[in-house]
């Protein structure tokens, strides 16, 4: 099993959930975060004054999956969520030991 995280655009949310949706029935954990990377932010003028701001939205996603289905999964949301713009995010994918479904015991694939 793999964890797949992808942090990207608020706007690109519906789209992955798209992809997701069409390669299978996959659980997600979604969350609003904000931070920066090479974007490193965004300059705003209000009320005549300068504001720098550094730290910007992004949806973070949370998706376990069976090793089989990481391949296609990330290939089809980096497609996806692609502008070809700074600030389209990244995707990790990092190793899962077990997992336990908490309402019935069941552990391994069979609980994701």
């Amino acid at each position: 099993m793999k964890k797949i995280e992808v942090i990207t655009r608020p706007e690109k949310l519906e789209e992955l959930k798209e992809v997701t949706g069409k390669l299978g029935s996959f659980g997600m954990t979604v969350s609003m975060v904000s931070g920066c990377g090479l974007q490193k932010g965004r300059k705003e003028v209000y009320r005549g004054t300068e504001l720098n701001i550094n730290l910007l939205p992004k949806v973070k996603v949370e998706i376990v999956c069976p090793d089989d289905k990481v391949d296609p999964l990330v290939n089809g949301i980096a497609d996806k969520v692609r502008t070809g713009a700074i600030g389209d995010g990244k995707i990790f994918v990092y190793p899962i030991e077990d997992a336990v479904r908490i309402r019935t015991g069941e552990r391994g694939e069979k609980a994701i």
